[in-house]
Formats: C-alpha cells, structure tokens, sequence
C-alpha cells in the first residue's frame, strides 16, 4: 500500500515505514537504546530525503522519550539538577547544529554531509562498542578477576563546581554542559537523541551511576529534539507528521517484542549484536558513498529559478 508524504514528496510502501518503526521498536526493547542512529540511516534507504529523515526522526524520539522517562520518574532515578545543566549545553548546541544544518543544505551539501557524519560516528562508536562487549564477555568468563577502581580526573579538578545529590556527585558543571552541547549539535545535525553518545560519557567521563543514567539522559533528550524539531518545521519545513506517525505506531508495538527478547538473552551477547548492527549500517552507508549512483544526475526543486 503507496502512501505519499507530503513533506518529504515521496511515495513509499506505509508497511515498509511500520516496518521500519517496528524494528527500532524491537531495538529500543532489545538493547535498551532510542534507536535515533539508526532509524535515520533506514530511512534513507527507504528513500526519504535526508533532510526529511532527520527532522522527523527527531520528532519521533521525543514521542518514545515521554513514556519511558515517566517510568524512571516513578523510580526516582532522575537526576533533574544534572538533566537541567546538561539540558542547558543542549539547547545552545542544537541551536548551532541547525545553523550547520542550514548552511550545508544552502550550498547542496546536506546529503553527503548528513551520510558522512552517520559513516564517521557508527563507526566510531560501533567499533569502540564491540571491543568493549568483547572484553566484557571475557571478564565474564573469569569470575575471580575485580575490575579496577577508576581514579578521579579532570572532571573533577575544573572550577564551578556543583552538588548533584541524586547522582552523588560533587563536580564542575562545564563537562555536563560540554556534554549536553554535543549532544545538541548530533541530534540537530543527524535527527538523533545523541544517547548512544551520552550514556557512555555520563558514566565514564561524569561518573554517574548506572541506575540514575538513563532517566536523567532521557529528560534531557526530550527537550533538546523537542526544540530540535521545532527549530526544524519553523526553519526547514523539513518534519512530515504522516512519516512520524507511521513510524510510532511500528515502534509502540516492536518495542513490546524486543523487551521480552531482550530478557531471554546475556548482556554481553546484547552488546555484540547491537555493535555489529551499527557497524553494518555504517558500512551500507560508507559502501553508497563511494559506488556510482544509479541516476548520475538529480533535480533540486529549490534551486530552479
């Protein structure tokens, strides 16, 4: 069944976009990640215009961020002082990825921009992803071995220093907010929730605890591709409803598959599988960049005057 999408002018198969939502879904589930990083790079191969699949990816993470911080809200594992500083770096910084974003899609660019940021970011965090599952698989092997005790760093010698109770912290708010800028800037420039980024530095690089991490990631996010997206709909157009709606309704019902998958399966295993997945749509992605295009040449709508 063809539906056409108003914003992105294309016609797709409506069961292949709740195929799409529906895979994230069982992702989301599965390893415990929104899934923005990937469902980006599936639209593309759907052949929705990158600009199109990021605004709106941004869109459906805010929606699938709501439900599942009102859970950690109840378990009172969110960090609110922490998620407001980090919240802070974000806005400012998707307020200057929009900028990029614009100023790319001026000069044609944004497509290969887009794709180029995808290949370098999966693969760099796919590869760092396997390596560390690979070891976590080894250590899980040799119950008798103590991880190492982690020393006290930067984070913890810089001024401005703040108390974040919940997180049992005592730290300088700039790598917060240097996290949360970053963050910004990758959700505003690739359509994404920049978890998959956050999580790891909020525990290695901010030392938070596990339990507390991902509520408090995910309060952040809400708000930053909130304003993401709508920096995007007043300033692009870019953000198509019918897109956004398919893809929810095939992530709500993946989503109740992947998590009673995901509680058949190791932790480690988990890892790996995800890793590998990433690492794979990091090489379809490279592997379109450098082969020769089926239609050489294209018409930009926007450029005809």
């Amino acid at each position: 069944m063809q539906i056409y999408l108003p914003i992105a002018e294309v016609s797709v198969n409506a069961f292949l976009l709740l195929g799409i939502g529906g895979l994230v879904g069982i992702l989301s589930g599965l390893f415990g990640v929104g899934g923005g990083f990937l469902i980006t790079p599936l639209l593309f191969f759907a052949g929705i215009p990158p600009a199109v699949a990021v605004a709106t990816s941004a869109n459906q993470i805010v929606a699938s961020s709501v439900s599942a911080v009102l859970a950690h809200i109840r378990r009172r594992t969110v960090d609110f002082r922490m998620g407001t500083v980090l919240l802070l770096g974000g806005l400012a910084g998707s307020a200057c990825g929009v900028v990029v974003f614009n100023y790319m899609r001026s000069l044609g660019q944004i497509d290969l921009f887009v794709s180029l940021c995808y290949v370098v970011f999966l693969g760099a965090i796919g590869g760092l992803m396997f390596v560390e599952s690979l070891r976590a698989l080894r250590r899980s092997r040799r119950p008798g071995a103590l991880p190492k005790r982690r020393k006290h760093g930067l984070v913890h010698t810089l001024p401005l220093k703040m108390k974040f109770r919940i997180s049992g912290l005592y730290i300088s708010a700039i790598p917060p907010i240097v996290v949360g800028f970053s963050v910004g800037v990758l959700s505003a420039v690739m359509g994404v929730g920049g978890g998959f980024i956050m999580v790891p530095a909020m525990i290695y690089l901010l030392g938070m605890p596990t339990k507390v991490v991902i509520g408090t990631s995910l309060f952040q996010i809400i708000f930053v591709t909130a304003f993401t997206t709508l920096l995007h709909a007043t300033t692009n157009h870019t953000v198509d409803m019918a897109l956004a709606v398919l893809l929810l309704v095939g992530g709500v019902v993946g989503a109740q598959f992947g998590s009673r998958i995901g509680a058949r399966m190791r932790a480690e295993q988990l890892r790996i599988l995800l890793a590998l997945l990433v690492l794979a749509v990091c090489f379809k992605l490279g592997l379109d960049l450098v082969l020769t295009p089926t239609e050489i040449y294209s018409l930009d709508p926007e450029g005809i005057g």
